[in-house]
């Protein structure tokens, strides 16, 4: 059987195949994953983009559409998704592939463009506690995003620029707006381009991390999320949680929709 997960996220739709098979000898099933797929829609209503994305993500996969027996949709526009079999809030989803790739994780960071929570998970992948930021930018992607165009570097610059800089600058701002005039104040005082990187992500860290410690911080723990991607977010993050490690999933933005296509592969 074949099912699918639909990630509807704010800025882009992520979309994962699962094919469940039969291993002689196994104890239980494994699941193989198919070619991730991620669509940017655009102007698209939430509906039409999943549908041409549901649509592209089996052509490239190789896949029938009618050949998808359950469809499950996670993410802030997964009720807008007519064809979906169910959806599943963004912490049940996270939750469930993150342990699914890590079968040790009991604490699950997840970061994207606009949101980040903190999520706490027993060992069968379920959802037992979360904390979110209540969609403050502050404490997501776009912040540092933000930040980043106000020193003219690509997001991938900022975060390599951080970990030239060992400097502690504090940034007080609780809002993008006022944390902006924050960033150009420090650039009028000729701060070199690393430390205020640093500052930056070093402040989504400490709100990241304070959200987190509301569920409790308990090993293992697994970063997922776009900002897996960001290397200086990475490194300020693990220092402010005081943690050994940070387990990085391959393929960080696609763990809430293979959290979806595992729960719709075991319902019964």
């Amino acid at each position: 059987m074949i099912t699918a997960g639909i990630d509807m996220g704010s800025r882009s739709i992520k979309i994962v195949l699962l094919e469940d098979i039969q291993v002689e000898g196994a104890p239980q099933i494994k699941y193989g994953l198919k070619k991730p797929y991620l669509m940017l829609p655009g102007d698209l209503d939430a509906d039409q983009a999943a549908t041409i994305a549901f649509d592209n993500a089996c052509r490239e996969a190789g896949v029938d559409k009618g050949a998808v027996k359950r469809i499950y949709t996670t993410g802030a526009g997964r009720k807008q998704v007519a064809f979906a079999t169910d959806s599943v809030t963004e912490m049940t989803a996270g939750a469930k592939g993150a342990v699914y790739l890590f079968p040790k994780v009991k604490t699950v960071v997840d970061v994207g463009a606009e949101e980040g929570r903190g999520i706490k998970a027993d060992a069968s992948g379920k959802a037992t506690d979360f904390a979110g930021n209540e969609k403050c930018a502050a404490g997501a992607g776009s912040f540092a995003e933000a930040m980043s165009r106000a020193l003219q570097l690509s997001l991938k610059e900022f975060g390599e620029y951080s970990l030239r800089s060992d400097k502690t600058i504090p940034m007080n701002a609780q809002c993008t707006v006022f944390a902006e005039s924050e960033v150009v104040s420090l650039i009028h005082l000729n701060t070199p381009k690393e430390d205020i990187a640093k500052a930056v992500l070093d402040a989504v860290a400490s709100r990241v991390c304070a959200m987190v410690r509301r569920v409790g911080i308990e090993k293992d723990v697994v970063l997922i999320g776009g900002m897996v991607h960001n290397v200086g977010f990475v490194a300020s993050l693990k220092q402010a949680m005081d943690v050994d490690e940070l387990l990085l999933p391959d393929h960080p933005e696609y763990v809430a929709a293979l959290g979806c296509a595992l729960l719709a592969a075991q319902t019964h």
